[in-house]
């Protein structure tokens, strides 16, 4: 595939820099590339002017640059076509998508080695692959995909358009809204950790609730999602979850949450909307994140976050402060040695003042006793 680079500038209203449409006209693009990678006849795309210095140093035929930069632009001649547009990113993504197509399945339909309860009601235009298991009184949406291995609980209802990876498992009374996404071996609604402790043993404390995820939700592979004790454990719209993440029961997360791999949330949490999450973060049960708020990897939440702040550290503490205490702990092998050199100064002053005490308190060695007792007598 070979694409005039004029095409693109066509395509996304583009304003080229430097040269003409024409001049533009007589260089190709086959293929795209990330600008540390990128090499002669392939498009690629900075998203700041800290980059522009290496991309007019790069290989690149052409490059998607933000217009806001275009002031800074004014003395650009050299390297590649530089084609300005308000989103450079979006704009490659888009034309990645041309360039690499993706595989499309040919199967079709309800495949007849699946198994499906009588009870159950599937949408239209459904892609049932062989080996998923629908059980009781489950509701499928219009254009859901199945992978296999799948299994859909007794009662659980999926919204249209949800795609379901090989192996997810929706527990009993899980409800999936619109368009949402979950990926391999993920297992949504899972009883929650919860235990009585009564006479030297642990006893299981039953879950009736569910979970209920909202529309646009996007789950990774290998997440865990546990049902609520009494109501609902629930995903709020558009929260995207990255892979190994676990979510206790009875946890409320708001809209377009987004959290990284590994982190962990204990029982009952509430979030804001458009909370962040860095990979390895763990919070303890029964917390409040505020709106717009963030934690950052590998934090050890007991505390709960107002809006807007930033927490970092272990134990998590607001940005400012914790900087301040990871800044004196760089410093503490400086330190230490100034404290070896000083408790060396203590001990060498203490030895000289305990001398010079000693040295005032002894008689004049010149003098004999019967010398001193004479001057006593005289005094």
């Amino acid at each position: 595939m070979s694409v005039a680079v004029s095409h693109f500038a066509t395509q996304f209203n583009a304003t080229l820099i430097p040269g003409s449409v024409g001049a533009a006209d007589q260089l190709s693009i086959s293929n795209l590339a990330s600008l540390d990678h990128v090499q002669a006849g392939e498009l690629t795309y900075a998203d700041n002017a800290d980059k522009i210095a290496q991309l007019a140093a790069s290989k690149a035929t052409a490059a998607f640059v933000p217009k806001k930069i275009a002031a800074q632009l004014t003395s650009y001649t050299g390297g590649p076509i530089l084609m300005l547009v308000d989103q450079p990113q979006a704009c490659f993504l888009a034309v990645l998508k041309e360039f690499r197509p993706q595989h499309t399945s040919e199967m079709a339909g309800i495949d007849p080695r699946g198994i499906i309860s009588n009870t159950a009601k599937l949408g239209a235009d459904c892609m049932i692959y062989p080996g998923v298991f629908i059980d009781a009184h489950a509701v499928i949406g219009d254009r859901c995909v199945l992978y296999p291995g799948v299994t859909i609980g007794p009662g659980c209802v999926l919204g249209d358009d949800v795609i379901l990876y090989p192996q997810v498992v929706l527990y009993a009374g899980t409800q999936l809204g619109h368009r949402v996404i979950i990926h391999a071996n993920a297992v949504i609604g899972a009883d929650g950790f919860g235990y009585r402790f009564e006479q030297g043993r642990f006893e299981k404390l039953p879950h009736y609730g569910k979970v209920r995820v909202e529309d646009d939700v996007e789950i990774g592979a290998c997440t865990t999602i546990d049902r609520a004790m009494i109501s609902e454990t629930v995903i709020g719209q558009g929260t995207k979850l990255d892979n190994l993440v676990m979510i206790g029961h009875n946890c409320q997360i708001g809209q377009h949450n987004v959290y990284a791999s590994q982190v962990g949330l204990a029982g009952s949490i509430t979030t804001g909307n458009y909370v962040r999450m860095g990979g390895q973060a763990g919070l303890k049960d029964h917390l409040k994140i505020g709106h717009g708020s963030a934690l950052a990897s590998r934090s050890g939440l007991m505390h709960d976050i107002p809006d807007g702040e930033t927490f970092i550290g272990l134990p998590a503490g607001p940005e400012r402060e914790q900087k301040k205490v990871l800044m004196l702990v760089q410093r503490l092998p400086e330190m230490r040695d100034q404290l070896k050199a000083m408790t060396k100064q203590v001990e060498s002053l203490t030895q000289q003042i305990a001398a010079l005490t000693s040295a005032s308190l002894t008689p004049n060695s010149g003098s004999t006793d019967a010398e001193s007792i004479s001057m006593r007598k005289a005094g």
